[in-house]
C-alpha cells in the first residue's frame, strides 16, 4: 500500500485522555491496572486508550497518565502527558467534582463555554470525565464521590503555542473536544476555534473585528488598526464562514489583512481558499487585467504566471496598477457580503515583504 493510499490513522483530544486516564486511576482501586482503556466518548461510541502508568497514593488515592495522541492530525498538544488524579469517598450518593491542577488553565475573559474563574475544561469533556467515572463505579462496585483532578505536564509550556492568553485562559492549556476524536486533517476544529475566538472578541468589541489568514498578516494589520488584541482573529482559508459568523454575532465592521493569493481567490468567487480545494485562475486574472488597462503583454505575462506573487509583480509594474488592485479587492468584498451582509467591509492587502499595497475603502 502506498502512502497516498495509507489509511490515516484517527486520534483522541485531551477531554478523551482525561476521560480515560480517571475511568483507569478508579479501576485501579479494585486491583484493576489496565494498559488500555476502553473509552466514552461524549456523544456516542468509545475509544481504546493507552495508559501508560498508573500509581497508588492511597488506598482511596490513584493518579494515572495518559499520553494525547493526535493520530494523523497532530497539533501542539499531541504527546502531552495528561495526568489524572482520583480521589475516592465512600458516599451512599454517587459524585463527581472535576478540578484542573497544574498545566490546565483558568478563564479570565468571558465568552468562552466555561465560566470565568472555573478551570479551562470545556463541558464535552467534563460530561466524558464523569461517564467514565460512573462507568468504573459499576465496575468496581463502589458508591461515593469522587474528585478528579486533571494536570497536564509543561501545560503552561505549551499553552504559549496555543491561543489561549489571546482567549484569557491563564496557567496551562484547555482540555477540550466535542466528539472525542480526532479525524485526520479536519477542518471542524479550526472552524470550532474561529467561532469561539469570535465570540470571545465579540464580548470585548462588539464594532469591529479584524480577521486575517496567518500570523504574518495578523503581525501586520496590527499596525494599522486600534483594536483589542482579542478582536484580531486568524481565518486561514475559511473566508465566507468567518463572514457568517461575524454577522451572526451582530459585528458592523469587518478589517480583513491577507496577501495577494487569498485576495484573488476571494475575488473569483471561492468561500474557502485552501489549495487543495481550489487554485488560481492566471487566465481569468489575465483578463480582468486587460480589461482595466493593463497592456496585451503584461496580461500574457499574468496568464502564464505560475504563483500569486509573479502575477502581483506584474500588476505593480504597470500604470494602471492602482486601478486593477482596487477593482479586485471592490469585487472580492461585494463577494464576502453574500455572507457578512450589511457588515462594513475594510480590506488590507500586503505585499509578500510585507508592505501595505492598498487598504480599502
Amino acid at each position: 500500500m502506498s502512502t497516498s493510499e495509507k489509511k490515516l490513522k484517527e486520534g483522541f483530544t485531551t477531554g478523551t485522555a482525561a476521560a480515560a486516564g480517571a475511568k483507569a486511576a478508579l479501576l485501579a482501586k479494585a486491583g484493576i491496572y489496565l494498559k488500555k482503556v476502553e473509552t466514552p466518548l461524549p456523544i456516542r461510541g468509545t475509544f481504546l486508550v493507552p495508559v501508560s502508568k498508573i500509581e497508588k497514593i492511597s488506598d482511596n488515592s490513584f493518579k494515572a497518565h495518559v499520553i494525547k495522541d493526535g493520530g494523523d492530525d497532530p497539533d501542539v498538544t499531541d504527546k502531552a502527558e495528561i495526568i489524572v488524579t482520583v480521589n475516592f469517598t465512600p458516599d451512599s450518593d454517587n459524585s463527581v467534582i472535576i478540578k484542573g491542577g497544574k498545566g490546565v488553565g483558568k478563564v479570565t475573559k468571558p465568552g468562552l463555554p466555561v465560566p470565568v474563574g472555573e478551570w479551562a475544561i470545556n463541558p464535552y469533556p467534563r460530561k466524558q470525565i464523569k461517564m467514565a467515572v460512573y462507568e468504573a463505579l459499576k465496575t468496581i462496585g463502589e458508591r461515593g464521590k469522587v474528585e478528579v483532578i486533571v494536570e497536564v505536564k509543561d501545560g503552561e509550556k505549551i499553552a504559549k503555542k496555543t491561543l489561549n492568553p489571546k482567549l484569557g485562559i491563564v496557567g496551562g492549556i484547555s482540555i477540550l473536544g466535542t466528539r472525542g476524536t480526532v479525524k485526520p486533517f479536519s477542518n471542524k476544529a479550526y472552524a470550532d476555534t474561529i467561532k469561539i475566538c469570535m465570540n470571545v472578541a465579540s464580548t470585548i468589541n462588539k464594532e469591529s473585528v479584524a480577521l486575517c489568514t496567518g500570523g504574518r498578516s495578523e503581525r501586520l494589520l496590527k499596525a494599522y488598526l486600534d483594536l483589542p488584541d482579542e478582536s484580531f482573529i486568524q481565518i486561514g482559508d475559511f473566508f465566507a464562514f468567518s463572514m457568517m459568523v461575524a454577522k451572526k454575532l451582530g459585528f458592523k465592521k469587518i478589517y480583513i489583512g491577507s496577501f495577494f493569493g487569498k485576495l484573488v481567490k476571494v475575488f473569483q468567487k471561492n468561500p474557502y481558499t485552501h489549495a487543495k480545494c481550489c487554485d488560481i485562475d492566471f487566465a481569468s486574472l489575465a483578463d480582468w487585467c486587460y480589461k482595466m488597462g493593463i497592456s496585451e503583454q503584461k496580461s500574457v505575462k499574468i496568464k502564464n504566471s505560475n504563483t500569486a506573487s509573479q502575477a502581483l509583480d506584474v500588476i505593480l509594474s504597470s500604470k494602471c496598477c492602482d486601478e486593477i488592485i482596487t477593482s479586485i479587492i471592490k469585487e472580492a468584498i461585494l463577494y464576502l457580503k453574500r455572507f457578512a451582509g450589511e457588515i462594513e467591509i475594510f480590506y488590507y492587502l500586503f505585499d509578500p515583504k510585507g508592505k501595505l499595497i492598498k487598504s480599502f475603502p
